[in-house]
């Protein structure tokens, strides 16, 4: 098989379905049906990029048919052949000063024989299988190139819309714009206030008749709009002129310079990737956050390079502008609810009869119409989102730096001098280590923050060699990378420090990376750096983040009678992290922390270990391991014997003082931020309270992301029932009429005891105790189970396991009607401000499924990794 043609991807979920083996086969193949939604998607994609097309035709200086051919052809061929089924092709604003600028050196021919040329060479990458290469440059680069682009489009359009022509280059278009200014065109500046007006406008309309009018693009609005009144106040404009398509250029052989042309077609090729794949993650991020509606599958990067190029071969060939894929037409794609590619080839169809049947109307637009509209998507292109991103990342450097350098010197200059700046700032984040020497209560603590690099290597001998002979000091680690001669200076330092009397203690967040023993003690014991291990008293600790308190058991090594080892500071503090006290995670809800990856490591650093009461010490809540004998505590006591080391009460004391040593210096100061402001989460999180359920774990979120309502059972008690507790109710009109929650999500789990104790006592249990009185708010979905009305639910790809688990995936569905009578979520629901989901944990499998409608069935789909490049 060539190593260009796609692999065909099989979904594991997937079943055939044949048919069976004693009926007649099919009568014949089916004629393809296009879903409704795909309709009304591409008459609303072809409607914007219909005046897209030709301004930015325009813009480029190209002949206007070139811009509806790179339409068409990009619906048509990428959309049948990419990877990407709702990304929507054409030209591309971004590509606007490339192609002017090839226009204006080589002449059109010669333009589109390096379209071609380009899109060979995406071919060729996407043989290669490098697409996913593409990514690895940085956003900063990317969307200070587009920024510039932007500028560039901006100043030049500015001159067609005050009545003039635009120069070159964009100094050359500042210098002239005096003179334009001076010398207006009172016609063209009407036509084209006129249409930013309605394009600013239209979107902003009032009222239920404004949410009706949105749906027809702002766009195509202001386009038509200035084109009428200016027919019809008679104006004198320069306009449209589509010449016959038999005078129509096409490719011609490639003349000029080769090095120059090499450069044109490696910017081509550049500009047109890079765009096309960062666009099409940006819209299966868009696609998977559609509440509800049919899954798409993600894109295949390498076939969608395989696409464009496809395209670009295309589109060059038949004189079109070079093609990419196009963020404002994407977006409208999905916001539209296309649920396939048919959508993108439907768009691509219509851009061909309005080439060929509406060419008298186009003739009507007046080009100070089509200026204005590309110069209000050249200032869409400078996003003040993206500046707030790259400036709270500490990239705004690369950012600007990459902005100027386009609008000044060209797009693959521009490039080039932010990738050598990216570089340059990689570079210094690198070597940029700060080391302290600090003495606080007898402890010499020196602290590393950022990498340890060879470079690093001096001044961390100074400050290692500040703590004197025979003392205790603490070694901590704030970063994420060590090199060999880093290493080897601190493991001799360690070896040196202990043989003199002393002891170390080595802490840090990162993970793998060892410091050796002294060999006097133990040559092939090693300590971790995460675990913040005494080098001289104990042994790799195997815990892993998010660890119970159980698990904690990081044995000490029997080298050394109990006597001789001096007492570990940290083992008053050895129990789980995080303020979540069934889980050993970090964070204000035994979550994520501020920083998911910070608090997971914080978790870890000291803090998996058991305390004085030896190797056991959370073997239960008041006793010892039933599995296995209990053996002697080297320091004297047996591991959770009663009330002793291994109690509830000393794992919670160890757990807490953990948090407040290690993880709250890390979150404090976002605990502080939002004591100041106070909670506003986004969600309203309704789950069980089984304790094997942790919620900021399984969503990644943080505090402040989550109002978490836990009840047994999961349950919402529907309006009016019978019940002593309104504190479902309660916390459910406080969150949507209080916090204004956008979201509520009922999350229920596999192994459920309710769902158990449920089936166990049948319809109409009894309600002697409360816990009993409080299952009786699940007996409608034991009803709902029993009542074989609908299809049940299931889970993707499997029938549930047994009837507890459908009672489980059952109670799901019928909470979430539960909650759509209240009345606080009713009015929300019908306002459009709330959404409601529904979740599914299966505990043995770590793996969330999400509650979706399809084909009349209620499925639980499996939640797998979304792509976090973009």
């Amino acid at each position: 098989m060539s190593a260009c043609v796609p692999a065909r991807t099989t979904d594991a979920n997937h079943t055939e379905r044949t048919h069976p083996p004693h009926s007649p086969p099919p009568s014949g193949p089916r004629r393809p049906r296009i879903a409704s939604a795909d309709v009304s998607a591409a008459v609303a994609v072809f409607l914007i990029a219909l005046p897209l097309s030709l301004g930015i035709a325009l813009a480029t200086g190209a002949p206007l048919q070139a811009g509806l051919v790179a339409a068409a052809v990009g619906g048509l061929v990428a959309g049948r052949i990419g990877g990407s089924p709702l990304q929507v092709s054409g030209p591309a604003a971004g590509l606007t000063v490339v192609t002017a600028d090839l226009i204006q050196q080589y002449g059109w021919r010669t333009t589109c024989a390096i379209t071609v040329l380009a899109g060979l060479a995406q071919l060729g990458l996407g043989c290669l299988r490098v697409a996913r290469g593409a990514l690895a440059v940085s956003p900063a680069i990317v969307h200070g190139m587009l920024a510039g682009i932007g500028v560039t489009i901006a100043v030049a359009q500015l001159h067609i819309v005050l009545g003039g022509t635009p120069q070159s280059s964009v100094p050359d278009n500042l210098r002239a714009l005096p003179s334009q200014l001076a010398d207006l065109h009172p016609a063209a500046l009407f036509v084209s206030l006129l249409t930013l007006t309605l394009l600013l406008l239209w979107p902003r309309l009032p009222g239920r008749a404004g949410l009706l009018l949105h749906k027809i693009p702002a766009a195509l609005v202001a386009v038509a709009g200035a084109t009428a009144i200016a027919a019809a106040a008679g104006l004198v404009l320069p306009k449209v002129d589509l010449p016959s398509w038999r005078n129509h250029a096409l490719a011609g052989l490639p003349e000029g310079p080769v090095l120059g042309l090499v450069a044109a077609v490696l910017t081509t090729t550049l500009v047109c990737s890079v765009q096309s794949l960062l666009g099409a993650v940006a819209v299966d991020k868009l696609a998977s956050a559609r509440p509800g509606g049919a899954r798409v599958a993600r894109s295949d990067l390498d076939r969608e390079l395989l696409g464009q190029g496809a395209a670009n071969i295309v589109s060059g060939s038949l004189g079109g502008l070079p093609v990419a894929g196009v963020a404002v037409r994407s977006s409208a794609n999905v916001h539209a609810g296309a649920v396939s590619r048919n959508s993108t080839m439907l768009h691509g169809v219509l851009v061909v009869a309005a080439a060929l049947l509406m060419v008298p109307l186009l003739e009507f637009i007046p080009l100070a119409s089509l200026a204005a509209l590309v110069m209000a998507v050249g200032i869409q292109m400078v996003s003040l989102h993206h500046i707030r991103t790259v400036t709270r990342h500490r990239e705004v450097l690369v950012y600007a730096v990459t902005t100027l350098g386009v609008v000044s010197f060209g797009v693959l200059e521009g490039v080039a001098l932010g990738i050598a700046v990216a570089v340059g700032v990689a570079l210094h984040r690198l070597t940029r280590t700060r080391i302290t020497h600090e003495l606080e209560e007898g402890v010499h603590h020196v602290h590393v923050r950022g990498q340890l690099t060879f470079l690093a290597v001096p001044r961390l001998s100074r400050a290692l060699h500040l703590v004197p002979q025979g003392s205790h000091a603490v070694v901590a680690l704030d970063g994420s990378f060590m090199d060999h001669a880093a290493y080897e200076t601190l493991q001799d330092w360690q070896s040196t420090h202990t043989a003199q009397g002393g002891t170390v203690e080595i802490t840090g967040r990162r993970s793998g990376v060892r410091i050796a023993e002294p060999s006097a003690l133990a040559s092939a014991h090693l300590t971790d750096v995460d675990a913040g291990a005494d080098g001289a008293s104990e042994a790799h600790c195997r815990c892993r983040p998010w660890t119970a308190w159980r698990n904690h058991q990081c044995e000490r090594p029997s080298l050394l009678p109990a006597g001789d080892r001096r007492p570990d500071p940290a083992d008053a503090t050895g129990g789980g992290s995080g303020a979540d006290g069934a889980n050993g995670g970090s964070g204000a809800n035994g979550g994520s922390g501020v920083d998911g990856t910070r608090g997971t490591a914080a978790s870890r650093t000291a803090a998996h270990r058991t305390g004085a009461g030896g190797k056991d010490a959370a073997a239960g809540a008041g006793g010892t391991d039933p599995t296995r004998a209990p053996e002697p505590d080297r320091d004297g006591a047996n591991a959770g014997a009663g009330a002793g080391a291994g109690s509830g009460g000393s794992q919670l004391v160890r757990g807490i003082s953990t948090f407040q040593r290690y993880t709250a210096p890390l979150v404090r100061g976002e605990l502080a931020r939002l004591a100041r402001e106070g909670q506003r989460p986004a969600q309203l999180f309704l789950t069980c309270a089984d304790s094997r359920v942790v919620t900021s774990m399984i969503t990644s979120s943080g505090p402040g992301d989550l109002f978490v309502v836990r009840n047994v059972g999961n349950l919402v008690p529907p309006p009016g029932a019978e019940s002593g507790d309104d504190s479902v109710a309660a916390a459910i009109e406080y969150a949507v009429e209080v916090l204004a929650v956008r979201s509520i999500t009922v999350c229920g789990h596999s192994g459920c005891g309710a769902m158990q104790a449920l089936l166990d006592s049948g319809p109409g249990g009894g309600a002697g105790t409360p816990l009993r009185r409080w299952l009786r708010h699940g007996q409608p979905s034991l009803e709902r189970l029993g009542a074989g009305s609908a299809v049940p639910p299931r889970l993707t790809g499997r029938t549930p396991a047994d009837a507890v688990e459908r009672l489980c995936l059952t109670n799901v569905v019928q909470q979430l009607e539960h909650l759509r009578a209240h009345d606080c979520v009713a009015r929300a629901l019908k306002d459009g401000a709330l959404e409601l989901h529904g979740l599914y944990f299966h505990v043995g499998e770590a793996q969330t499924y999400l509650l979706t409608e399809r084909d009349e069935e209620t499925v639980f789909d499996r939640v797998r990794a979304v792509d976090l490049a973009m």
